[in-house]
């Protein structure tokens, strides 16, 4: 896993791509660039992503997008969360001061996204306990919202 740059522009990722064997294609570009351009706070889902390039025209198979986003998770671009229990959401990955968790209502579905400092230092104090390095750190707490606590199932 790769540190990332504030933006991640098209050739880093071509760059880091070449390095590893692989290529730069326009669909891999125009995931990167739907990622970057996504509102704070909004995550999507290979299946969400999906429907969003399709929307716009973009012709690109929902397996080339479980490939794509899967690798650039690996490589540290995209940043992979367990938000709901049926898929994975993405975010593009930022350095350490914007760094954040996640509250998720299992009701509504709603995320809130959150910053506490703690919670990374606690980590990194874990980590070189048993000699790791920390590369992510992501707290999820599931619950049910004051909208979801006044729904009814």
């Amino acid at each position: 896993m790769t540190s990332v740059e504030t933006t991640y522009s098209p050739e880093s990722l071509k760059a880091e791509l070449n390095s590893k064997g692989c290529r730069m294609t326009p669909q891999r570009e125009v995931i990167l660039n739907t990622f970057q351009t996504l509102p704070e706070g909004e995550h999507l889902s290979a299946e969400d992503l999906y429907e969003r390039l399709k929307t716009q025209g973009e012709n690109i198979s929902l397996s080339t997008i479980y490939r794509t986003v899967k690798m650039m998770a690996r490589m540290g671009i995209l940043r992979e969360l367990e938000l709901t229990e049926d898929h994975k959401h993405y975010e593009i990955n930022q350095p350490r001061p914007h760094h954040h968790h996640h509250l998720v209502c299992v009701k509504t579905n709603r995320v809130i996204e959150f910053k506490n400092d703690q919670i990374l230092t606690i980590s990194k104090k874990v980590a070189d306990k048993y000699g790791f390095s920390v590369l992510d750190c992501q707290l999820t707490i599931i619950g049910v919202s004051p909208e979801g606590q006044r729904s009814i199932f």
